[in-house]
């Protein structure tokens, strides 16, 4: 484990009107996270590094819903070894959508978009 993506849990109807607002205000990048069909980490405004890592379609990291106590947590693991230093990423996984949005992650393996 790396470290656990943590932020406000709402509900999806919620989060879909705060990213309008979000993006209203000129917020470019969005830290929701959908843990399921029915709720989302909005790590906008309280959050912890996890709301920091970067997208690469060549990740060395992976997410992954768990539950613990019956609560579903967002929790970032290695896929490998990461040397000191290097940067933590993972592939976001965007839900294909009629507008793109362009990837600039670099790895040899971009597949161009995050959707």
């Amino acid at each position: 484990m790396v470290i656990e993506y943590v932020g406000e849990v709402i509900r999806a109807q919620v989060a879909d009107k705060r990213e309008k607002v979000y993006e209203r205000q000129g917020i470019g990048s969005s830290y929701l996270f959908r843990i399921d069909e029915d709720l989302v980490v909005d790590a906008t405004k309280k959050g912890n590094l996890g709301r920091l890592i970067n997208h690469s379609c060549d990740p060395n990291c992976t997410a992954k819903i768990i539950t613990i106590n019956g609560e579903k947590k967002i929790v970032i693991y290695a896929k490998q070894d990461i040397e000191l230093g290097e940067e933590i990423t993972y592939d976001y996984h965007f839900p294909i959508e009629q507008d793109k949005i362009p990837c600039l992650c670099g790895s040899a393996k971009c597949r161009g978009y995050l959707n």
